[in-house]
């Protein structure tokens, strides 16, 4: 008796200890960095500390908002997460109330800015960005909203978005990059087939997802009946050995915002990286 109380005492140390180097982030093939992207309508259907317990079963390293009001509705998220960094735009969209954009990480961010985005669409728009590094690996992220994107009709290089991948992340020297946030515009469409072809990757090949127009997948309107498809999307940069092995768009019993956020588990590896 004693000696099968011993094996079953060690074992559950043992599956503790896995537990707990999961939650760190350690994997065999690499570090892994967990991060959602998730536009909160002005907070308008939900506290900080309401949207804070709803997403903190994610155990995530960093959060993009878009659409997040300004002075400390971010860090009110991070206190109930245990994230104390945080990082808010001044641009807002659209020159809307309360729609800004922020990062708010596990770990410090530096050299943080915003980039105005020019182009055609409903101006003002804007990026956040910030380095962080995540268990010894450095990620340049990127947390944009692209208000009212343009017509059909005009040309890619007058999008926002566009703007955005030209003028400043392609000029981004980090190794790791990520780019996050509602694109309003979905997988298979002009501006989201430039990104592929200039090297980002939406998470959703990595995760086998259809997202295309007409699948069953949406982020918007999360509070109605209407379902616009999936315009909320999280890219990384295809050269710098990184791959989604988890994610998702995470739906609840209620919504907290007319967006359903999505989140990813993000693998950055020493092996060559997927195309």
């Amino acid at each position: 008796m004693k000696t099968t109380s011993f094996f079953a005492a060690a074992l559950l140390l043992l599956v503790f200890a896995v537990h707990a180097e999961a939650r760190d982030g350690d994997d065999a093939d690499g570090v892994v960095i967990r991060v959602m992207a998730y536009n909160v309508e002005f907070g308008r259907s939900a506290t900080p500390e309401e949207i804070g317990a709803a997403i903190e079963p994610y155990d995530l390293d960093v959060v993009t908002f878009n659409e997040v009001p300004a002075d400390d509705w971010t860090a009110r998220v991070g206190a109930v997460l245990g994230m104390e960094h945080a990082y808010v735009g001044e641009i807002s969209s659209a020159n809307h109330k309360d729609k800004y954009r922020s990062i708010l990480s596990r770990t410090p961010l530096t050299e943080t800015r915003e980039h105005r985005l020019t182009g055609v669409g409903w101006n003002p728009a804007s990026a956040v960005r910030a380095l962080t590094t995540v268990r010894g690996q450095t990620v340049s992220i990127y947390a944009l909203h692209v208000s009212g994107e343009a017509p059909r009709d005009v040309p890619l290089a007058d999008r926002h978005a566009i703007y955005l991948l030209d003028e400043v992340v392609t000029k981004d020297d980090a190794e790791h990059v990520l780019v996050t946030g509602d694109f309003n515009d979905r997988v298979g469409e002009p501006t989201l087939n430039y990104y592929r072809e200039a090297g980002y990757r939406a998470t959703w090949f990595d995760l086998d997802m259809d997202v295309t127009s007409g699948s069953e997948h949406y982020t918007w309107n999360a509070l109605s009946d209407g379902r616009a498809g999936v315009i909320d999307h999280i890219f990384y940069k295809a050269t710098g050995n990184m791959r989604a092995t988890d994610g998702g768009i995470a739906i609840w019993d209620k919504s907290l915002s007319d967006h359903h956020p999505v989140w990813a588990q993000i693998l950055i590896t020493n092996s060559a990286p997927q195309r």
